[in-house]
């Protein structure tokens, strides 16, 4: 086929199929998108259709189209503009270097503690049990368990100030 073919066919049958596809989607935008695929596939494989046939055959690919169009927007999933805020990465690798300090700082205030101190912080601050739970495991009472969390804690502090 040769262009001024492409062209006649084009100009013959865009309104029809254009129409026919605002009234399967009902939108005229994403009936002209789906008016332009068609006419691309039909310009891909015009030579396997007939000359007599051309309409039916271009009503055909532009409802292929359209139903190729429904089932990837029906795979696509549309999150609301809050959804992008949230997964926001704030941090840079100035904030992540200092975080990572400070992470250091802590694991060596916690490893230079005594070892109930220690196991205490442990368990309540970085492995989330309540103060009963984290009792239990150290095999005291939930009184002791308050005191020792409250001492280490304070060594912490005072081990912080220090190093500012």
């Amino acid at each position: 086929m040769n262009k001024n073919t492409l062209d006649y066919i084009y100009k013959s049958y865009m309104n029809d199929i254009y129409r026919y596809l605002l009234s399967l989607c009902s939108e005229h935008h994403l009936a002209e998108d789906i008016l332009q695929e068609t006419f691309f596939r039909a310009y891909l494989y015009l030579e396997d259709c007939k000359e007599d046939k051309i309409k039916p055959w271009l009503f055909r690919v532009a409802y292929n189209a359209f139903i190729d169009y429904k089932r990837k927007s029906s795979r696509s999933i549309v999150k609301e503009v809050d959804f992008f805020r949230n997964i926001t990465d704030y941090s840079t690798p100035e904030k992540e270097l200092i975080k990572q300090e400070q992470l250091s700082d802590l694991k060596s205030s916690i490893s230079g503690l005594p070892e109930n101190y220690k196991q205490a912080v442990l368990l309540c601050d970085f492995h989330g049990l309540s103060y009963k739970e984290a009792a239990e495991v150290m095999g005291i009472g939930a009184g002791h368990f308050k005191i020792l969390l409250y001492r280490a804690r304070q060594k912490l502090r005072m081990s912080n100030e220090r190093s500012d």
